[in-house]
């Protein structure tokens, strides 16, 4: 069991990404209250905006919704993604060395 319990970060940051299946699509694909802090204060939209929505888009598999969104997502999804695996590998080695 204490071998297992060696690797509760990289479990925890494992199954992060899937935690966006709890929030409720109207909170993240609202006009009315976007998820964008620039946006909220300023009221202008940012280069990124759209970005977290064509990212929750994307993990629904949903490429044109994404697309639709925020065009950088074919290059920011990949980028996290592979960011997000070496996350995952770091902390498996951590976990091992102990």
């Amino acid at each position: 069991m204490s071998r297992i319990l060696r690797y509760w970060r990289a479990v925890a940051v494992a199954v992060l990404p899937f935690a966006v299946y709890i929030v409720p699509e109207e909170l993240i694909f609202s006009e009315e209250h976007p998820l964008c802090l620039f946006r909220n204060i300023t009221g202008w939209e940012c280069p990124g905006c759209g970005m977290t929505r064509a990212l929750v888009s994307l993990s629904r598999l949903d490429v044109v919704g994404a697309w639709h969104y925020n065009h950088a997502v074919v290059v920011v999804a990949p980028l996290l993604a592979y960011l997000w695996v070496r996350w995952i590998v770091r902390l498996m080695q951590e976990a091992s060395r102990r």
